[in-house]
C-alpha cells in the first residue's frame, strides 16, 4: 500500500532511521545528497502516520479472521485470507509485518525519545513513550518473547537477545509512568501540535487526552493478566483507579483519522479497494448481533439479502470452509467511512451486492483503544473485585460503542434494556462483558483475538478446513529475524505456544 502523500515525512524519515546507521562509515560511503538527520517535529509525524496505518493492515487481519470478526471468501482461486483463518500462517507471512514494528515505528519512536532529552523537549518524550508501549504491547501480545531490552541499539547491536513478555509488560508499564511524567513537565522547549496525526492540535488540549491514554493502557495491559493472576490484577487496577485519570468520552479514542483524497484513505478500506471480494463479516460476529438485533448492524454491515427499507433488513456473516460465494453482507460504514451513493445501490439477481455497489470515502478512523474498551475493563475488573459497578460500566460500554457508531440513543435506550443487565455467576457477566466488547471492538487490532485467548469468549467453531483443531494461541516468530538474528529463540513448533498471560 502507498503511504498517503498527506503523510509525505514518512517516506523521508524512513530513510533516516536507515541512513542515520552509516555514521560508523568512512566518508565516502556516505551520499551527500541523502538526508541522514529530520527535525523532531517530522519524526513524530511519521511515527503517528504508521502507528495508525498499521494498526489498520496485516496484523490487524491476522488477529481479526483469527478471532472470527473477519472472514475469508472469492470466487475463484484461495485467498491468503482464506489460507489465514483456516490457521495458515508461516514466519514468512510475518516478516514485512516485525519490520515495519521494529524498524520503521518503534526506530522512529526512539530516535524521537532521544532528541527529545537532547533538546530538552520532554512533552515530545512523553508521547513517543506512550507509543512505544502501545506498540509493544501488541508485539507482546501476538509473538509472547521479543527483543526489548536489547532493541533499538541500532548499529550497537543487530542480533538482540529475546526478554521474556511479562518482563517486557512490566518495562511497559514503567515507561507509561515515565510518560506522564514527562508529559507533566512545566518546561518542554518543543511540545506536540499539528503534527501529531494522532490528538492533533494545540498541546494544552492534548496533553490530558495522551495522560488519559497512558494510564487506560495500563489497564488495557493489567487485565490481560487477571487470569494468571487475578487478586495482582485486582490490586493494581485498585490502585491505579485511585491515582489515574482514564478516558471519559468518545473524544478521547485513540484513533487515527483519514481523509477522503487519494491515498489519504483509511487502510481498511484501501485493502477492499485493492483486493476485492475477499473480506467479509465473519459469521460469529454477525450472528451474535443477530440474536440481538442490534442496531449497529445496518452501519457495521450492509445488508444481505439486500434489500430496503434498511430497518427491515436481515444480515448474512461468511464462515471459514464456506463454498466460494458473494452472498454475504460486506463491510460498511463503520469501518470504510460515509456513502453518498445508498439510493444508487441495488443488489444482483442472488440478493448480493458488489464491493464497488457503494462509492466509501474511506474516513472512517483506525480505532485503536476507545471509550468502550475502557468501560468494559472496568466492568471486568469490577466483577473481580476492583472498584465500580460493573454493570454501570457494562451499560456505558455499550453506549459509548453504539454512539461510536450512530446509533440514535432512542435505540440505544432499547437496545440497553433488553440486553444491559449482568446476571448469574461471575463467570456468565464476564462472557456478557466480553461478548459486548467483541462487538465494540470491531476494527480494533489484536484486541478481540487477545480477550478470546484468555477468556474464551465468545464461544467460537473452530473452522472445519483448519490446519490444526486448536485456536493459535500467539504467532509464529518471523522467519527473516530466526534466519538473521543469531540470538533469535528457535522458531515455534506451532501455534499453540502460549504468551506469558494465557494460562490454562
Amino acid at each position: 500500500m502507498q503511504l498517503n502523500k498527506f503523510f509525505k515525512y514518512s517516506v523521508l524519515v524512513m530513510g533516516i532511521s536507515l541512513l542515520s546507521s552509516c555514521k560508523d562509515f568512512l566518508d565516502v560511503n556516505i551520499d551527500p545528497d541523502s538526508v541522514l538527520d529530520a527535525p523532531i517535529e517530522q519524526l513524530l509525524t511519521s511515527s503517528t502516520v504508521s502507528v495508525g496505518f498499521f494498526a489498520g493492515s496485516d496484523l490487524h487481519r491476522y488477529s481479526s479472521l483469527l478471532a472470527q470478526q473477519f472472514a475469508g471468501q472469492g470466487t475463484g482461486a484461495t485467498t491468503q485470507n482464506q489460507e489465514y483463518e483456516r490457521y495458515n500462517i508461516q514466519g514468512s507471512d510475518l516478516n514485512n509485518v516485525w519490520n515495519l514494528m521494529y524498524s520503521t515505528i518503534l526506530s522512529d519512536l526512539e530516535l524521537v525519545i532521544q532528541k527529545a532529552a537532547a533538546e530538552n523537549s520532554p512533552h515530545y518524550a512523553g508521547v513517543a513513550k506512550i507509543l512505544k508501549a502501545y506498540t509493544f504491547q501488541l508485539i507482546v501480545d501476538a509473538w509472547g518473547k521479543a527483543p526489548y531490552t536489547q532493541a533499538l541499539l541500532f548499529t550497537e547491536n543487530t542480533s538482540p537477545a529475546f526478554d521474556d513478555g511479562e518482563a517486557i509488560y512490566g518495562a511497559l508499564d514503567r515507561l507509561l509512568t515515565e510518560a506522564i511524567a514527562d508529559l507533566n513537565a512545566t518546561t518542554s522547549i518543543k511540545s506536540p501540535g499539528a503534527n501529531s496525526t494522532i490528538y492533533s492540535g494545540a498541546f494544552t488540549a492534548s496533553r490530558p487526552r495522551w495522560i488519559k491514554l497512558a494510564n487506560t493502557l495500563k489497564l488495557r495491559m493489567l487485565i490481560h493478566q487477571s487470569k494468571k493472576d487475578k487478586a495482582g490484577t485486582v490490586q493494581k487496577i485498585s490502585a491505579l483507579v485511585g491515582s489515574g485519570v482514564f478516558m471519559e468520552s468518545n473524544a478521547d479514542n485513540f484513533q487515527m483519522p483519514f481523509f477522503n483524497e487519494a491515498r489519504r484513505q483509511n487502510p481498511i478500506h484501501q485493502f477492499e479497494l485493492d483486493r476485492n471480494n475477499q473480506f467479509f463479516p465473519n459469521a460469529t460476529l454477525v450472528d451474535l448481533m443477530n440474536t440481538r438485533n442490534d442496531p449497529r448492524r445496518i452501519r457495521y454491515f450492509t445488508p444481505f439479502p439486500f434489500t430496503r427499507p434498511f430497518d427491515m433488513a436481515s444480515f448474512a456473516g461468511a464462515k471459514a470452509g464456506d463454498a466460494p460465494s458473494l452472498k454475504y453482507s460486506r463491510l460498511h460504514t463503520y469501518l470504510r467511512g460515509d456513502t453518498t451513493n445508498t439510493t444508487a445501490v441495488a443488489a444482483q439477481a442472488d440478493g448480493s451486492i458488489l464491493h464497488t455497489s457503494y462509492t466509501y470515502n474511506g474516513t472512517a478512523p483506525i480505532r485503536m483503544l476507545t471509550f468502550a474498551e475502557y468501560n468494559f475493563i472496568r466492568a471486568e475488573a469490577a466483577v473481580y473485585g476492583a472498584p465500580g459497578d460493573a454493570e454501570a460500566f457494562y451499560q456505558a460500554g455499550i453506549r459509548a460503542s453504539m454512539a461510536a457508531a450512530g446509533v440514535p440513543t432512542a435505540q440505544i435506550d432499547a437496545y440497553i434494556t433488553a440486553n444491559g443487565t449482568l446476571t448469574g455467576t461471575d463467570d456468565a457477566k464476564v462472557r456478557a462483558i466480553i461478548e459486548e466488547k467483541f462487538i465494540a471492538s470491531y476494527g480494533v487490532i489484536m484486541e478481540p483475538w487477545t480477550d478470546l485467548r484468555r477468556t474464551g469468549y465468545p464461544a467460537i467453531t473452530i473452522p472445519p478446513n483448519a490446519l490444526v483443531a486448536e485456536l493459535p494461541r500467539s504467532l509464529y516468530y518471523p522467519q527473516s529475524e530466526i534466519d538473521l538474528n543469531a540470538n533469535a529463540p528457535a522458531q515455534k513448533a506451532g501455534l499453540s505456544e502460549r504468551v506469558f498471560w494465557d494460562v490454562q
